[in-house]
């Protein structure tokens, strides 16, 4: 795709994304991805959604406070995810688009059902160092691949039954702890090119944009309502992506 209609899609793509994260305190990564691909290879994609992670998740924890006791209640899920997905994103550089397009697919559909359902029960808290590591685990390998580890945090979060500042404060630190060594991956990699480190900077703006307007709606409307909306727009976004995988070139 040429340079200009990739900026107008990203834009796009970007805005709608940092809406849902600014409603539901994660999301950007795994709708911005889904979106973009509809349009332009995965690797493109992942590469663009690198620095407005990075930086609206850096807002996003400025803005919820709180940020050393945070890290100390996180740090070990946070350590196991930089270095899951460092391990992983240099590990699969070879990976084709229909794998990736597959591991989308599937990391959606997961989000979603994660979601949606609440499918995991809770954790005591003498094992919460065991889930703390599986869980990101998980999250590393997931995130190394596709750049969106949402599902497998977001699973981990709902086994400790946190509340919803408490779980925008922590969904903020760990995703911008575990941006940061995909950011360099990429780069060291060659998927992150200048012009597309300059065009993914540029999309910080409708990125923060959107998050500042998520917010809004997040007082102003029925946050179930929403999501269950955006729940479904995923469910035919991860399907489309795995259909797109089975019938690729």
């Amino acid at each position: 795709m040429d340079m200009l209609p990739l900026i107008a899609v990203a834009s796009a793509a970007f805005l709608i994304a940092g809406t849902v994260k600014g409603i539901a305190g994660i999301g950007l990564p795994t709708a911005a991805i889904a979106l973009m691909t509809l349009f332009t290879d995965p690797r493109t994609a992942i590469a663009l959604v690198l620095f407005p992670m990075i930086g609206s998740n850096a807002w996003q924890l400025w803005r919820e406070g709180e940020i050393i006791r945070t890290a100390k209640r996180y740090w070990l899920f946070s350590l196991v995810l930089f270095a899951g997905v460092t391990i992983t994103a240099f590990s699969t550089r070879d990976a084709g688009d229909r794998f990736l397009l597959v591991a989308l697919g599937v990391v959606i559909l997961i989000f979603v059902a994660v979601s949606w359902k609440k499918l995991v029960p809770p954790v005591p808290d003498k094992y919460d160092t065991a889930a703390q590591i599986g869980f990101g685990v998980f999250a590393g390998f997931i995130g190394g691949m596709t750049a969106a580890w949402g599902p497998p945090m977001a699973m981990y979060l709902a086994t400790r039954g946190v509340q919803k500042d408490e779980f925008v404060r922590a969904t903020g630190f760990m995703i911008f702890v575990g941006s940061l060594p995909l950011c360099y991956a990429y780069a060291r990699l060659g998927f992150l090119t200048g012009p597309l480190s300059g065009v993914s900077i540029a999309m910080l703006i409708p990125a923060i944009a959107g998050f500042s307007l998520g917010e809004i709606l997040r007082r102003r409307l029925s946050v179930e309502g929403f999501r269950n909306a955006i729940l479904i727009v995923f469910v035919f976004l991860g399907l489309n992506l795995i259909r797109r995988a089975i019938w690729y070139g």
